[in-house]
């Protein structure tokens, strides 16, 4: 696997690509701006990117907008984003294309090496990953339907979903079956009206729902 890492913070940075290093993955640029980002990630087509949400000049959201341009540059450019804090708005509009390849961690989780380097994979496969802590957020504040729709069990199954986890992985969680999960999952596509299409991208618009997007 090839990375590109974008963090102005230079021990971070310098973590990030040693940890990937010493599982194998190769980090073909490690830039501190979004301008950098964007020309590293045109230059090297790399399978993932790693990028703080707040960069030089200004520190608000600059890495979260070069990652979007990134992702214009190269679509369906896998994109894995750090924060400090928890920035639900920023999540869903990582997820607002519609596609897979995106994730969004507490830089707090690097120290979890195991789940990092978890969220790593799955986000560069194509998946995604989103912090716990946004999960949480969003549960404490409650939502409105279409959601309301769904039962306790199904809530649940939604916000594994949203974490990222397999459907085995949630079959492991919850300790149920694997054709269980498959029902819930199931049940949850109809009540949102996620009509039939690739499963992939049906978990993720199932996922944008739960963070506040129809």
């Amino acid at each position: 696997m090839r990375v590109v890492i974008a963090e102005d913070a230079v021990l971070l940075r310098a973590g990030v690509e040693r940890l990937l290093g010493d599982e194998g993955i190769k980090t073909v640029a490690a830039v501190d701006n979004g301008d950098a980002l964007v020309g590293a990630v045109t230059e090297h087509r790399p399978d993932l990117a790693i990028v703080d949400v707040r960069m030089p000049p200004t520190f608000t959201d600059e890495g979260l907008r070069a990652a979007l341009a990134a992702r214009e540059a190269v679509p369906g450019l896998p994109v894995l984003v750090l924060s400090q804090y928890v920035e639900e708005s920023y999540a869903v509009e990582l997820l607002s294309g519609g596609a897979g390849g995106v994730g969004y961690l507490l830089k707090e989780r690097v120290a979890d090496v195991a789940d990092f380097l978890d969220a790593v994979r799955r986000v560069a496969r194509g998946g995604t990953a989103i912090d716990p802590e946004v999960i949480a957020q969003v549960m404490a504040r409650g939502r409105k339907n279409p959601l309301d729709a769904l039962t306790a069990r199904e809530s649940e199954v939604l916000g594994l979903m949203a974490q990222g986890l397999s459907n085995s992985a949630i079959a492991a969680s919850l300790v149920v079956s694997h054709g269980a999960v498959e029902k819930h999952i199931g049940n949850i596509f109809a009540k949102l009206g996620l009509e039939a299409s690739a499963e992939e991208h049906r978990r993720v618009r199932a996922v944008l729902t739960y963070l506040g997007r129809p």
